[in-house]
């Protein structure tokens, strides 16, 4: 479906402009650049509702389609088109921006039109790469994210901010070389850098498993899968609040949906194939990275891990369908698996942006992230610690938050292929109790850990604002996943359908 006007290339183009402004209007009128900022991100917003409104659940086929000759000599265009998995993904970024730029309002005093500047243009960026339907355009603002991350740990981080920047750069930027590797051969192979192009592609097994894994090694290091997860505690601890929020709630979902767009329907006999890989790797990260968060100080750095714990729950949801399909159970097993971590990274995305900001508040006030300098911090800021028990329920996977919906889909799905998958991805149920509830215990709970403690303030307006805005949206998922489920569903049965059709 073509859209009436381009409000994809908008949705894109809108927040980028309003980078570029802000970043000419200085730093001589902070206030200016700050509004300026704001205003930009809620007019992406806006713009990004009838995307939603106007969305056909009913069909696959991609919609709001635009199309034009980019680099006429290499069949290249500017493609943009979305579907029931990458529209949701596009209302998340567009909502969670607007949560940064006020998060960071009072906070940034260096070079705020900067900062503002580089969170507007990165997510224009991220909404392209759920846009792009052209593999050309998708790999050009696949690399593009990476330079206002760049910037915006090395300016704005902590003090090993430089040491984060390079790592975090050189194992995203390498893995995606050979993705890039990847889409030239297909290229060679089917005259068109068209994605969907891609998908109906007849490869033998031997360049399925070749393409895949050099897919893997650029989507596994954005998601990130173990044991390629190290750059993430490391940028995560240096970056600014906005910064890991961001990363945290958007960046590792391109990775997921790089599986979903690519490696699934592309490769489905090498997805097969190798399935037990991927699931393997994911169940480590739900049950050993659980642990290894279970003994972090540093709270950033405990929740870092727990990014990468419930993350294994989208690849763990993306590839049991493999092992579903295998036993002819493709309309309910593998599709509910699907879904699950389609779920599970929307939720990921509210429960993590939440977590971090709710860090970011007490950093603010204390300057200090070791869970050691705190304790009785509901004494002194109750209604901050109203919402930071909330949010650690729901990471915990509370039922009625949206945390329990996504991994209670994964766990269904997995009894479907395998008792022991289904097991070893429930123990996140406990182990995601005690690592959060934990840090809770002994941040927000007992006796006023210090003077500097009992001085603090509780959360003013804009904090308050924020951190509501996301609880509601936890909430509402949480209690009313059909809306998301609904939209996403047809594209993903689709997306079985096709596997099931092109496997060898």
């Amino acid at each position: 479906m073509t859209a009436d006007w381009p409000i994809l290339s908008a949705v894109i183009w809108l927040p980028i402009l309003g980078g570029a402004l802000v970043l000419a209007s200085g730093d001589k009128a902070p206030n200016v650049s700050r509004w300026l900022a704001l205003i930009f991100a809620v007019l992406t917003f806006l713009v990004s509702l009838p995307l939603y409104s106007g969305f056909d659940p009913t069909t696959a086929q991609m919609q709001f389609v635009e199309k034009a000759p980019w680099i006429p000599l290499f069949d290249v265009y500017y493609y943009l088109g979305i579907d029931g998995i990458s529209m949701p993904l596009i209302l998340l970024t567009t909502f969670i921006s607007i949560l940064v730029i006020i998060a960071g309002w009072e906070v940034i005093q260096y070079k705020p039109s900067q900062y503002m500047a580089a969170f507007l243009m990165m997510e224009g960026v991220m909404v392209g790469v759920f846009a792009a339907l052209d593999a050309m355009l998708f790999y050009v603002f696949w690399e593009a994210m990476l330079i206002p991350m760049f910037i915006i740990i090395g300016v704005w981080g902590g003090p090993n901010r430089v040491y984060a920047t390079i790592k975090f750069f050189l194992y995203t930027f390498l893995g995606s070389v050979f993705m890039l590797v990847a889409l030239i051969y297909m290229y060679f192979h089917s005259g068109s850098m068209e994605i969907l192009a891609f998908h109906d592609l007849k490869l033998n097994l031997t360049e399925q498993i070749l393409i895949f894994v050099a897919f893997l090694l650029a989507f596994a290091v954005k998601v990130p899968m173990w044991p390629v997860h190290t750059w993430l505690p490391d940028a995560h601890v240096e970056a600014p609040t906005g910064g890991s929020v961001i990363l945290a709630a958007i960046m590792l979902k391109i990775g997921g949906y790089g599986f979903l767009r690519f490696s699934l329907p592309i490769t489905p006999d090498a997805s097969s194939e190798l399935d037990w890989m991927i699931i393997g790797m994911s169940l480590i990260a739900v049950v050993y990275i659980g642990f290894v968060a279970l003994v972090q100080q540093d709270m950033k750095k405990l929740i870092a891990y727990s990014s990468i714990a419930h993350m294994g729950f989208v690849t763990l949801g993306f590839f049991i369908a493999f092992i579903i399909m295998a036993r002819n159970d493709v309309d309910s097993g593998a599709i509910l698996g699907l879904q699950g971590g389609m779920v599970q990274m929307v939720s990921h995305g509210f429960i993590s942006a939440a977590m971090f900001l709710c860090v970011g508040v007490l950093y603010d006030r204390l300057h200090s992230r070791q869970i050691d300098d705190y304790g009785g911090v509901v004494n002194v800021m109750p209604w901050f610690a109203a919402f930071m028990v909330f949010f650690a329920m729901a990471n915990a996977g509370l039922p009625g938050t949206s945390g329990f919906v996504g991994e209670f889909m994964v766990i269904l799905a997995s009894f479907r292929a395998d008792f022991w998958f289904a097991f070893l991805a429930a123990t996140t149920l406990i182990v995601g109790a005690a690592y959060t509830l934990w840090m809770v215990k002994r941040v927000v709970y007992g006796e006023v850990g210090s003077d500097k403690v009992a001085a603090l303030e509780d959360i003013n307006k804009r904090e308050a604002f924020v951190l509501t805005s996301l609880a509601v949206a936890v909430l509402v998922l949480g209690i009313w996943p059909a809306p998301l489920i609904e939209v996403m569903d047809v594209s993903i049965e689709n997306l079985v359908r096709h596997i099931a059709i092109t496997k060898l």
